[in-house]
């Protein structure tokens, strides 16, 4: 079993209200998955979903398999119909060169080292295969807000925000070259009554999704 960090723990103390989340903002998570899936390789395609948390991402999207390194997360997802392995991002249990693509849907502010993490996505893409990232830009409304309440939040208070350069630096450094962005989510999360279509680019929607190449 994967040991936890302190940014782990709270998840597998508190799924039930980590998964309660979704149900009550339905329309940010509707805009997060239209988002991805826009993002995803088109046709027949093999991939998986790094930190997958209870599945929910995973089932949306059509992704089969994936890891998590909470228990409890764990069991949650397979009760979805989700394969899961214990693991973490860091030390993915997979063979080289074999997705067509990796996800990462609002997990890396969680990892122990996003550089490593970066890496063994690159490891395990074959070659033109996509890491296709979705995260709360650090930057942004959301992002100002999760990082103001972060000192009395139990699932923000170990948690690091990154803005995009920050993530475009480590993808650069992990080998990924040809980069893609899109962003939805353009208001503060009570405010969000609807669905909001993502568009090209990023500096005005909180939540940013980044496809990276592997050449």
């Amino acid at each position: 079993m994967i040991a936890l960090n302190k940014t782990i723990q709270p998840f597998e103390t508190y799924t039930a209200e980590y998964d309660e989340w979704y149900k009550k903002y339905p329309y940010v998570f509707k805009s997060e998955v239209e988002a991805i899936r826009n993002m995803l390789p088109a046709g027949e395609s093999h991939g998986i979903e790094v930190g997958l948390g209870t599945g929910r991402f995973s089932v949306a999207l059509g992704i089969k398999e994936g890891v998590e390194p909470s228990f409890a997360m764990r069991k949650m997802a397979i009760a979805r119909g989700v394969e899961v392995m214990d693991s973490i991002a860091e030390r993915l249990p997979y063979k080289s060169l074999h997705f067509d693509f990796v996800l990462m849907s609002s997990c890396v502010s969680y990892f122990f080292n996003v550089h490593a993490a970066f890496c063994e996505a690159h490891r395990v893409l074959k070659r033109k295969g996509s890491l296709v990232i979705g995260f709360v830009d650090k930057n942004s409304i959301i992002g100002n807000f999760y990082e103001a309440k972060k000192a009395n939040s139990i699932f923000y208070k170990h948690a690091t925000f990154y803005s995009v350069p920050q993530i475009v630096a480590e993808l650069r450094e992990a080998g990924f070259k040809e980069l893609e962005f899109s962003q939805t989510l353009f208001h503060n999360l009570d405010e969000i009554k609807e669905f909001e279509p993502a568009i090209e680019g990023y500096c005005n929607g909180s939540f940013v999704v980044i496809k990276a190449i592997k050449k």
